[in-house]
């Protein structure tokens, strides 16, 4: 299975018991933007915190999460950003300026031709993109 996986789901790496971590034993191959990595380092302090992971512990796992995900650059999947913008243009206002915030994980799921793993509800009122929040993927895993 290949999926593109969002922030959240990435932060979760980083969890004593993490589902996310688990799940890296099964056949999947990941994929993200390299602005998630960038997300990781704005909140590290946050994530450290949150985990109780040292500032080593996190570097190691930084690097472990490096070798399991494919982070692919804005140039790759720069070209899907007008067709993203299009699905955007279908929400509210409010949910618009919301769904534009992640805009890079659907510019990357549509240049890939892969579901994206979020459990931003948001992602799923969409009707290009399949979209899977972990409960599901667990279950879509279980299966295989």
């Amino acid at each position: 299975m290949k999926l593109v996986v969002d922030s959240n789901v990435l932060f979760t790496f980083f969890w004593k018991d993490s589902v996310f971590r688990n799940l890296l034993d099964t056949p999947v191959q990941l994929f993200s933007p390299e602005y998630a990595l960038e997300e990781i380092n704005r909140y590290s302090s946050e994530i450290m915190k949150k985990t109780s992971v040292s500032k080593d512990r996190f570097k190691k796992l930084k690097q472990e999460l490096a070798l399991k995900v494919e982070f692919i650059s804005l140039e790759e999947y720069s070209p899907s950003f007008p067709e993203a913008l299009k699905i955007a243009s279908k929400f509210s206002k409010h949910e618009y300026k919301e769904f534009v915030k992640d805009i890079d994980f659907f510019a990357l799921a549509l240049m890939l031709g892969y579901p994206i793993w979020s459990n931003d509800k948001l992602f799923k009122k969409q009707p290009k993109v399949l979209v899977f929040n972990t409960k599901e993927i667990i279950e879509l895993l279980d299966n295989k």
